[in-house]
């Protein structure tokens, strides 16, 4: 589940952490790097228990309505397409999904006023009006309903921001990236699916876990050797004058591009500029880009980088 792009941000964030909090603790950051990988494997179920939650509270205001002293029509007779969403009612019986929420603990009893604001929220929308009001519903039209809930009302709740701050540091970053993954998981379901239907595992293979922990080490272990680079090619630049956060994404691209022979440069270079328009300064991306550059000559002339495997000729010209 977990993308290579998040695994180099979540890298990135604890080696952040291991530098400025003075606990130059090797050991001690790299449980912190795992922990801050599961938390967002505990986000995506956290997610998906959510739109649970808002059913559970639209089937309450249904209950309540019928049990009104003098009940309308349509109070009896209620319009129940979005509580018996097929796709919702798998989401409620996944084994997958219910042993992680009983695990780790996980609800959102404290919170009615998200629940209430994402179904006020739902209910004034033109796509659930359109939903509710069609002449035939498919199962298809059940996914289009929660994928247009997490990509627009979810996403984009401020309460929710509030909440996942003051539960974790993690979680506000992770957001977009765990709403797309939930959406993915949406696809990936058929009418005919049961309880044991599989969500996504935390990563996507054995290699990606071993990936990540290789690229925090590699730049801890190597760090003078890649400042030292960043030296020669900054000669111009008082080293304290460049953002501590440009001068750590350099280092950790310059560790993937050695120690990693089957990552071509190029995308190395792309993943660690687009992550320096969200973690560094407005002008960092053409300051990394040109000395990043620099560096890669040099590393290539002094067979620092030696790139293996399919699709890779040519990489060590």
């Amino acid at each position: 589940m977990i993308s290579r792009r998040q695994l180099r941000i979540k890298a990135l964030q604890s080696l952040y952490a291991y530098y400025k909090t003075g606990r130059e603790d090797m050991r001690r950051s790299e449980k912190e790097l795992h922990f801050n990988i599961e938390k967002a494997y505990e986000l995506y179920h956290y997610l998906l228990l959510l739109i649970i939650d808002v059913v559970l509270y639209a089937e309450s205001r249904i209950e309540l309505a019928q049990n009104k002293r003098i009940p309308t029509e349509q109070d009896l007779n209620p319009n129940r397409r979005f509580v018996e969403n097929r796709l919702i009612g798998q989401l409620r019986n996944n084994a997958h999904l219910l042993r992680y929420v009983e695990q780790h603990k996980l609800n959102w009893v404290n919170h009615p006023e998200l629940i209430r604001e994402i179904y006020r929220r739902l209910i004034e929308s033109e796509e659930y009006a359109a939903y509710m009001e069609a002449e035939e519903n498919s199962y298809a039209d059940d996914k289009r309903l929660l994928t247009f809930v997490y990509s627009h009302l979810i996403f984009s709740s401020d309460l929710l921001d509030s909440i996942l701050e003051e539960q974790s540091i993690f979680w506000n970053d992770d957001l977009e990236f765990i709403t797309s993954m939930i959406v993915k998981t949406f696809k990936k379901f058929k009418e005919e699916d049961g309880a044991d239907k599989a969500l996504m595992e935390l990563y996507k293979n054995e290699e990606d876990k071993d990936y990540v922990v290789k690229l925090y080490r590699q730049t801890i272990l190597h760090r003078d050797e890649y400042v030292e680079y960043i030296k020669l090619n900054t000669r111009n630049w008082d080293l304290d004058r460049i953002a501590f956060m440009d001068i750590l994404i350099m280092q950790i691209a310059i560790a993937e591009l050695i120690a990693f022979p089957s990552i071509p440069t190029k995308v190395t270079l792309n993943e660690y500029l687009e992550i320096s328009k969200f973690y560094s300064t407005n002008k960092s991306n053409i300051f990394i880009n040109g000395v990043l550059d620099k560096v890669v000559m040099q590393l290539k002339e002094g067979k620092k980088i030696v790139k293996t495997g399919r699709g890779l000729i040519g990489e060590n010209e």
